[in-house]
């Protein structure tokens, strides 16, 4: 029997306000295979940044060496919950506060909780969290945070250490119910929406996407994950936060160019130190 053959999608329509993608892994499979490629076709559909994110220190160096070759690449240095127990003893605050130093590294993460795979100890990936926010708040880099099926666990440490001091942090690729988004707004964080924000059952994450201030909102794709329709199930690369923002505009009511505007404004606002380099590079190229 043959395979059955892919069926034929668009082409992703650009969006004419540049965007950022807030959160994607320029170091994965294919897109490490051709991140040239991956990053010129990015720029073909509006996207004027992105954020390489870092899930163990082990391959930070990988990381940092992406956002190095590009002017529009910047990373974050941290370790995801998957890889807690792996790299709770070498890793501590001052470490990654070590590493943020470096001038490409804009955020801390992503980090947090994850106990729907639980490839960690649950009390190991609290412990390595509670880290990853002291570093936030030391460095005052933004944390970005994973969380899945932990939003009470996820609730109570960030108004606990919220309360030690405020520290900025985005909520990454938000899949959790509408109250964990309100929450994280009323401690000051951000929210970020991916392509699951498009899929058919997802009612519960364009609930909060509805909910969530446009002042407050970022956009990202999560590459080479989560497509949005209806490339769903195909590689996703950062050209695909194109297709995300136009249905978030859709959600908001709004024109795709005025959330792009404002998500990319939000990214600068959130991540400071990468807004000052874009700065220094547009004074370059208007001199």
């Amino acid at each position: 029997m043959s395979r059955r053959k892919k069926r034929d999608l668009p082409p992703i329509e650009p969006v004419p306000e540049p965007f950022v993608d807030s959160h994607c892994h320029l170091t994965y499979g294919t897109l490490a295979r051709d991140v040239e490629g991956v990053v010129e076709r990015a720029r073909a559909a509006g996207v004027a940044g992105m954020l390489t994110i870092s899930t163990k220190l082990e391959t930070f160096p990988e990381v940092l060496a992406v956002a190095e070759r590009f002017d529009n690449v910047w990373a974050s240095v941290g370790t995801h919950p998957h890889h807690a127990e792996a790299e709770a003893e070498i890793l501590s605050a001052e470490r990654l506060m070590e590493l943020a130093d470096h001038p490409k590294v804009v955020a801390i993460g992503e980090a947090g909780l994850d106990y729907f795979h639980d490839r960690s100890p649950r009390e190991v990936q609290r412990a390595v969290f509670r880290e990853h926010i002291a570093a936030a708040r030391r460095t005052g880099l933004p944390l970005v945070i994973h969380t899945r099926e932990a939003e009470e666990d996820t609730a109570a440490i960030l108004e606990e250490e919220t309360a030690e001091g405020a520290f900025p942090f985005v909520m990454h690729c938000f899949s959790s119910a509408p109250w964990l988004a309100e929450r994280a707004l009323e401690l000051g964080g951000y929210v970020s929406f991916s392509g699951i924000v498009t899929f058919k059952k997802s009612d519960e994450v364009r609930r909060a996407a509805e909910l969530t201030p446009p002042e407050r909102m970022l956009v990202e794709t999560d590459a080479p994950f989560l497509a949005p329709e209806p490339y769903r199930g195909r590689i996703c690369e950062p050209a695909h936060t194109a297709v995300t923002l136009r249905h978030l505009a859709d959600l908001k009511d709004m024109p795709v160019t005025e959330l792009a505007r404002m998500t990319r404004e939000n990214f600068f606002r959130l991540f400071a130190k990468a807004s000052a380099q874009a700065l220094e590079m547009a004074a370059g190229e208007s001199a």
